[in-house]
């Protein structure tokens, strides 16, 4: 089951199923610059074929906790960065209070 296949079509599904997607492309990439087969991944990571399928879709279960364990099996290093929104842009709150302006001064975190 894919991340947008629980029905879910709210902003953070959206942004979740895309996020999902860049994840589990860059990890097919490196997979791939590597020669590494999703086989030889589920060995490294001691779970089943099926799993690491499950990984390699997006699929609901994807945890940082997944990724940083495909990540360690073949030595790689994953990296979640945030970034501010533009000065301008309004970031809707959802309890209905004001919306709230980026200061575009926020350092990206790692």
């Amino acid at each position: 089951m894919g991340f947008m296949a629980r029905g879910g079509s709210s902003a953070a599904d959206v942004a979740g199923a895309r996020l999902a997607r860049e994840a589990t492309a860059s990890l097919a990439g490196v997979l791939a610059g590597l020669g590494v087969s999703q086989s030889e991944l589920a060995r490294a990571m001691s779970v089943s074929p099926g799993r690491v399928s499950q990984i390699m879709s997006g699929d609901a279960n994807l945890t940082v906790r997944s990724l940083a364990a495909a990540a360690e099996a073949i030595g790689a290093r994953v990296e979640i960065t945030f970034h501010a929104p533009p000065r301008d842009a309004a970031v809707q709150p959802r309890d209905g209070a004001a919306p709230v302006y980026g200061s575009g001064q926020a350092p990206a975190c790692r």
